[in-house]
């Protein structure tokens, strides 16, 4: 029987919620295999302005393959297989929570990731971090309010 901590890890790391913590994401759904196990592919879209004109709205998206899960390590790595959006040609990243504790002592959970991607055209390498640093925020964000609303 799985402990209480193990079962809210296997409830958090739904592959194909990413569209409930990340703003610019409007749905994302599994599109092939086996949901949640190595190899399943995720489909993320979002509606979006060009720069030119606020009533050119076009929709990017992109493929994700899962490439493995860790509940020990209780991180999750993932690619990019497709995409037609910000010139993301390929991409790997790992997602991970680890224990903390606050200056309360007061235990909780953080957050990282880490990535290797093909360089975007016309943007620096702090451009990308920066990209991810602030979606990384918001998704920490976002999770954090989910889980005060749920009580824990």
């Amino acid at each position: 029987m799985a402990s209480e901590a193990e079962e809210k890890w296997e409830e958090r790391i739904d592959f194909f919620s990413l569209h409930k913590s990340v703003p610019m994401i409007d749905t994302c759904h599994r599109v092939e295999g086996v949901s949640h196990q190595p190899g399943c592919i995720r489909n993320c879209s979002g509606r979006r302005s060009s720069a030119d004109t606020l009533e050119d709205v076009f929709t990017d998206w992109a493929l994700e393959k899962l490439l493995a899960t860790d509940p020990v390590n209780k991180s999750f790595t993932c690619e990019i297989v497709d995409c037609n959006n910000v010139g993301f040609k390929s991409m790997a990243a790992t997602m991970k929570l680890t224990a903390v504790r606050d200056a309360e002592e007061e235990d909780g959970c953080g957050m990282s990731s880490s990535f290797m991607v093909n360089p975007i055209e016309g943007w620096t390498e702090k451009d990308l971090t920066d990209f991810f640093n602030a979606a990384l925020q918001v998704m920490a964000e976002r999770i954090e309010a989910a889980l005060s609303s749920k009580g824990e």
